[in-house]
């Protein structure tokens, strides 16, 4: 049996991949849903978010970008949603992750999505978002528009686009008065911008909402307790978990552990991931403001909007090295609601409807740590900092090739497929017991794919 300690979009998704496969699962999280997942704005945007530094996040981005369609229409249809959105008028109920109702996919007005009775074609290389997903887990695919102010930023943005371009990666050029023509809402005094039509987004709350259902029916058991601890053997290896002292059973034995806890993954295990600090408000209006995600930079720091398909408008997000601290602080929200009027100066006008802060799980490279660690027994699966929404899909694939299943939700020629052809490739030499060596079958792209977020690159972690 398989347990995953971890029940954010990462840790459920390996859980639900894996049971899937008939393997025997089993989810330990104290409050599943509630963490990094239920602040997440939910931005699938690898072009967007490029850096000039960070171009095998970008690899692994992109990779799991094209999983995603896949990846959302089986779990509607495993979570029952497929058929109810196919027989809906557009306002199927779900609930979020802390059980509080939801309205998902209302029609009408920018941002709604192609109407009821036919799936989006978004673009995802042609792929379809059928109507569960969108409907369901509010998946939309109309890209990432990221604007410009003053004659700097306009500079900056030409020098990104250059890039983008060198990289082959989809991006537009647009002027002011195009990207008013794109988005009416956007403020007189932009100058320019930057349009990655190729960018998605989905509501991390419907996703592991879903997730959650699903687990439910495949009847994974889902222990809501914390894990204290690993358990090993006289040899070292690890063969469980030990919960929380007052809880009873107090352990938890297992032929592997999966450490999927996020920014407290460094309290179980010898990895370097640290918390860092995101707020975010969700604010909502009776019609969406913006039919797309919008970025800019306002006052030296981004700032972003992502709509949903109910009116809700989500605005983020900070980043604070401040441990574990989760507050919402009047200087944060201040922060965020200057810098998005700033944007979109309508947006002073919208009801609040939530503030939050979540932990994101920081890495020293900005890349996940995926795969077998140097113990027998532990597998990582950490370290997504601001991607564990868009790598959730991928990250589900490499746990789930590490156990001898197959990956799913992409075919053998998908560049984020995990398919049977090909040698074996390590991360590291012949000694490298961090590397997904092990992992048979696994070679060219994919094999590059698992090697960049390999434990192996740091030093033996245990």
């Amino acid at each position: 049996m398989d347990v995953i300690v971890g029940g954010g979009i990462v840790g459920l998704s390996i859980a639900w991949r894996l049971a899937r496969s008939g393997r025997p699962v089993t989810v330990v999280d104290p409050a599943p849903a509630s963490g990094a997942s239920h602040a997440a704005a939910g931005m699938l945007a690898p072009v967007s978010e490029v850096t000039y530094t960070e171009t095998p996040l970008l690899r692994l981005g992109m990779a799991s970008l094209r999983r995603w369609p896949s990846f959302a229409a089986e779990l509607a249809e495993d979570a029952g949603w497929a058929d109810r959105a196919a027989a809906s008028d557009g306002a199927t109920p779900v609930a979020d992750a802390g059980g509080r109702g939801a309205r998902a996919g209302a029609s009408g007005g920018p941002g709604a999505g192609p109407p009821s009775g036919g799936p989006g074609v978004g673009p995802f290389g042609g792929l379809e978002i059928g109507e569960g997903p969108r409907r369901g887990l509010d998946l939309r695919a109309d890209g990432t528009l990221d604007v410009a102010f003053g004659a700097d930023d306009l500079a900056a943005l030409d020098e990104l686009a250059a890039y983008m371009d060198k990289l082959g990666l989809p991006v537009e050029r647009l002027t002011g008065r195009e990207c008013r023509r794109l988005e009416p809402m956007l403020a007189p005094s932009v100058r320019g911008g930057l349009l990655a039509p190729e960018d998605a987004w989905v509501d991390p709350r419907r996703v592991t909402a879903a997730l959650l259902v699903a687990l439910d029916r495949l009847q994974v058991p889902l222990v809501r307790a914390r894990a204290a601890g690993l358990l090993r053997d006289a040899d070292g290896k690890v063969v469980g978990v030990r919960l929380e002292p007052s809880r009873e059973p107090s352990e938890i034995r297992a032929e592997r552990v999966v450490l999927a806890a996020g920014a407290w993954s460094a309290e179980l295990a010898d990895v370097p991931v640290r918390p860092i600090k995101g707020q975010i408000m969700r604010l909502r209006s009776p019609q969406p403001l913006l039919s797309r995600c919008v970025r800019g930079t306002v006052h030296g720091s981004y700032v972003y909007l992502v709509p949903r398909g109910d009116g809700e408008l989500v605005v983020g997000a900070t980043q604070e090295e401040l441990g574990f601290d989760t507050r919402v602080t009047a200087g944060g929200l201040y922060e965020l609601l200057r810098d998005a009027r700033e944007l979109v100066p309508g947006v002073s006008e919208l009801e609040v409807a939530d503030v939050v802060a979540g932990l994101r799980p920081g890495t020293p490279d900005n890349l996940p740590i995926i795969g077998p660690s140097g113990t027998p027994g532990l597998t990582l699966a950490t370290g997504h900092y601001r991607g564990g929404v868009l790598l959730a899909p991928l990250t589900a694939a490499l746990v789930l090739a590490d156990s001898g299943g197959s990956g799913g939700s992409g075919d053998s020629g998908d560049v984020g497929g995990l398919g049977d052809s090909g040698s074996s490739r390590r991360s590291g030499g012949s000694g490298d017991v961090g590397g997904l060596g092990g992992l048979g079958g696994l070679g060219g792209e994919e094999g590059e794919l698992a090697a960049l977020c390999s434990p192996g690159r740091f030093r033996e972690i245990s």
